[in-house]
């Protein structure tokens, strides 16, 4: 059964030596793999928002991630929150 890649930029024969890779891998490693994978995606869109919005505070470009992956009502609620429990806000 021929799988097919999710991306166009990858030919046929690489795709089937990735997933042949990560069948080798152990549930662990996979996991293991994933988690690293995605904090490093979190880092490079921290720093794309850090590089756009270079005036903002941590804390806002963390409040500016959580409007840009979730949406602007969660964003404003969690500053509400942060507003409620006397979070402090720079910037």
């Amino acid at each position: 059964m021929e799988t097919v890649p999710y991306t166009t930029d990858t030919t046929s024969e690489a795709f089937e030596v990735q997933l042949d890779c990560l069948r080798r891998m152990s549930p662990q490693e996979r996991i293991r793999r994933t988690c690293a994978m995605s904090r490093r995606i979190k880092q490079m869109a921290f720093e794309a928002i850090r590089r756009r919005y270079p005036d903002l505070s941590e804390q806002q470009v963390q409040l500016k991630f959580i409007e840009l992956t979730y949406g602007a009502i969660l964003a404003a609620d969690v500053c509400d929150w942060m507003k409620e429990r006397g979070v402090e806000r720079n910037g």
